[in-house]
């Protein structure tokens, strides 16, 4: 991959240790964190989480400024022993975070938009997968703008540090299905 790629308005490119403190901006506001899989406690928990997360993160720039990030993992399928070759690195599961200050102007749905871009045509990877919370409303809707479909509902699942047990949710989008809504 050659990075950045970039969009109408947006430049994605990995992220590096030297976007510590943009990402920490928006990371750290409630709102964001809400949703996520971890809150940092502090700028120091912050940078450890940064530090683990540098292969699977790429960040939205918007005229030169990180006001986002996508999490891209790219993952075994699941295979019967047989076949796990096959099966070996083939999809990704994606995450998303955006700086509310930038909310409302489609710049995730052009960022996650082309991200999904990237694991078909670039990567070639034959499946990309979303979770979250089923009351992550933003989130679901989302997804499903970005033409992923909601594969599963699961009931009381899903752990939330502030609501307890709650509904989950997971999206899905398979290559042919990107090629033939493109």
């Amino acid at each position: 991959m050659s990075w950045p790629v970039r969009t109408a308005r947006l430049s994605i490119r990995r992220v590096s240790p030297a976007d510590e403190e943009a990402m920490w901006a928006y990371r750290c506001l409630e709102e964001v964190s809400r949703w996520g899989s971890w809150r940092p406690a502090d700028r120091e928990d912050w940078r450890g989480i940064l530090r683990t997360r540098l292969r699977d993160l790429l960040v939205i720039e918007l005229k030169g400024r990180v006001v986002g990030d996508v999490m891209v993992k790219v993952e075994d399928g699941w295979a019967q022993r047989e076949v796990r070759d096959q099966a070996r690195g083939v999809q990704a599961e994606l995450g998303w975070a955006l700086d509310p200050a930038v909310g409302g102007h489609g710049y995730a749905s052009e960022a996650v938009r082309e991200v999904l871009r990237v694991c078909f045509e670039d990567l070639q990877l034959r499946r990309v997968t979303a979770n979250a919370f089923a009351a992550n409303e933003a989130s679901c809707r989302l997804a499903e703008r970005v033409g992923m479909r909601r594969e599963v509902y699961t009931v009381a699942d899903s752990l939330h540090r502030e609501l307890g047990w709650v509904d989950g949710v997971g999206y899905a989008l398979l290559a042919h299905e990107w090629t033939a809504n493109r």
